[in-house]
């Protein structure tokens, strides 16, 4: 089948630098994003063993003091007395883990949105040429493409935009949650 000779003139448009450049940039982006994602994981690694040592430590300290009780009450309050600081803990690792994440996140969405906007950018760019190229007629053709284009780009803009707005509702529901579970730990740890 022969090549529409719109579309011919726009295949003449991309040269080999061109393609070049493309895969050398999208090559430089996955090394940026692979640096970044190990990254993220050696700090959860690292985050991981700091907690893990410290629960040893913390637990093995907690036996001796068990063990050194004198009757069952004291048992019982040194139980209860650990109710507070293990949910402030476990609390301060949740926020951490979702500190790595949200920061890993975010670099992620960076990359992709500066790849969208180039990619809209060349694309728009790609437009214009054939636009100036094509054949008498399809001015009309032109502008619905272009069209197309700007409520393209305006929708996806509008999702980026409601992602980050659900990103900071996400954010400040696990704050209060967290603020809410510690407040409840404190309360049962102080009756106790």
């Amino acid at each position: 089948m022969p090549l529409n000779p719109f579309l011919k003139d726009a295949a003449m448009f991309t040269t080999a630098d061109q393609i070049i450049a493309t895969n050398k940039t999208n090559l430089d982006t996955i090394t940026g994003l692979s640096n970044k994602a190990f990254s993220g994981f050696e700090k959860l690694v690292e985050l991981n063993l700091a907690a893990a040592k410290a629960v040893v430590t913390e637990s093995l300290s907690h036996a001796q003091s068990l063990l050194a009780a004198k009757d069952v009450q004291q048992v019982l309050t040194l139980q209860t007395s650990q109710i507070g600081p293990v949910a402030e803990k476990a609390a301060a690792y949740s926020r951490h883990v979702y500190g790595i994440a949200i920061e890993t996140s975010a670099e992620f969405t960076k990359a992709f949105e500066g790849q969208a906007a180039e990619s809209q950018k060349a694309f728009a760019q790609a437009l214009d040429s054939l636009a100036k190229s094509a054949p008498a007629g399809t001015e009309s053709a032109v502008a619905v493409l272009k069209s197309a284009l700007a409520s393209s780009q305006s929708a996806i803009e509008s999702a980026q935009s409601t992602a980050k707005k659900a990103m900071a509702l996400a954010e400040s529901n696990v704050t209060a949650v967290t603020e809410k579970a510690l407040s409840a730990a404190a309360a049962v740890s102080k009756k106790a």
